[in-house]
């Protein structure tokens, strides 16, 4: 089997500047061997050789949550674009790009490449790019779950018309935009100019603080939502990958819907750390890598979590304490923001 395709979710809440970004990227170079899925052709307005539009159909498996469905659309048309680079139709597919509608959740799509049977075989998630507008981002954060929710999953948070607000304005959006997402990479962007590199190099950003930390968001405090809070673990030995894995798996079993993203960078000893990436029920196949990028060889997990009081996830790790390997602990006092 060859090397995988990467696949680049960008989704951001109504009128973010999704399409803005994605009219940007599509000028350079740097997306010739990619493949593009949009849901409106008219928005983007470009003769892109690969610029596919797709309705968001989406099938809910019996007895399943919103997270775990099937988008039906894309299926149909990541395989479209599988046989047509496997019948060597179009020019040697690299990485398809997947723009969302606004009120679009990206669980529904990482859990459609990541399951399907032939998909999961020929794709990676290469990474959740998410815009913001930092003129009614905050608004949107108070209101709209959809846009915490994909603030929560992103890797990458570009906050968009930055010309159009007062610095201090974007500084606090950019601040905020960290205490839901600590692991996210923050970009800022005016007309949707950006450097294609930047945007699509890795994002390992783990060790999001010194230490350990426990914040609670004010993310969700708007008139509609229930809390969201985040927590970041250090652990200072290796962990037992296997004890883990059990302990996370019963933890996303119970409490999947609202754990709304968990990333982290463990240390299993060997040479380099295990990558951990993950969206409400669905986590990514474990990247093993071979070197650990710096000195620091601890483990560094992060959780964003809706309705859950961050000292349960604490206490349910330390009752593993004994088969981990290794113990989390936690800096007081809490930080309430």
């Amino acid at each position: 089997m060859g090397k995988k395709r990467k696949v680049t979710v960008i989704t951001g809440f109504l009128g973010s500047g999704k399409t803005t970004l994605l009219t940007h990227l599509l000028k350079g170079p740097s997306l010739k061997n990619t493949a593009v899925l949009v849901n409106e052709f008219g928005k983007v307005g470009l003769d892109h050789h690969l610029l596919r539009r797709i309705d968001e159909r989406t099938l809910l498996l019996g007895g399943g949550c919103l997270c775990c469905s099937v988008r039906e659309d894309l299926v149909n048309a990541l395989r479209e674009l599988l046989d047509n680079d496997h019948r060597g139709d179009i020019e040697p597919l690299e990485r398809i790009v997947i723009e969302t509608s606004g009120l679009a959740d990206p669980a529904p799509i990482l859990f459609t490449v990541l399951t399907d049977s032939v998909l999961q075989h020929h794709l990676t998630v290469d990474q959740v790019i998410v815009t913001v507008d930092a003129v009614n981002g905050q608004f949107h954060l108070d209101r709209q779950n959809e846009s915490v929710k994909q603030v929560a999953a992103a890797d990458k948070i570009i906050i968009t018309k930055t010309d159009m607000a007062s610095e201090n304005e974007v500084e606090l959006l950019a601040s905020r935009l960290l205490t839901i997402n600590p692991s996210a990479e923050i970009i800022k962007s005016i007309h949707g100019n950006i450097d294609n590199h930047q945007l699509f190099a890795p994002n390992e950003k783990v060790k999001s603080t010194p230490l350990i930390s426990l914040v609670e968001s004010n993310s969700f405090q708007g008139k509609h939502a229930p809390a969201a809070r985040s927590i970041s673990l250090t652990f200072d030995q290796p962990l037992d990958w296997s004890a883990f894995g059990l302990w996370l798996s019963m933890l996303l079993h119970a409490r999947g819907e609202e754990i709304l993203r968990v990333k982290g960078m463990i240390d299993v000893g060997e040479d380099g750390p295990v990558m951990l990436n993950g969206v409400q029920h669905i986590i990514h196949p474990p990247e093993h890598l071979d070197e650990w990028s710096d000195e620091d060889k601890r483990s560094h997990i992060v959780f964003i979590m809706r309705s859950i009081d961050p000292e349960q996830i604490l206490s349910s790790l330390h009752a593993f304490q004994n088969i981990l390997g290794s113990r989390a602990s936690i800096r007081e006092p809490v930080e309430v923001l």
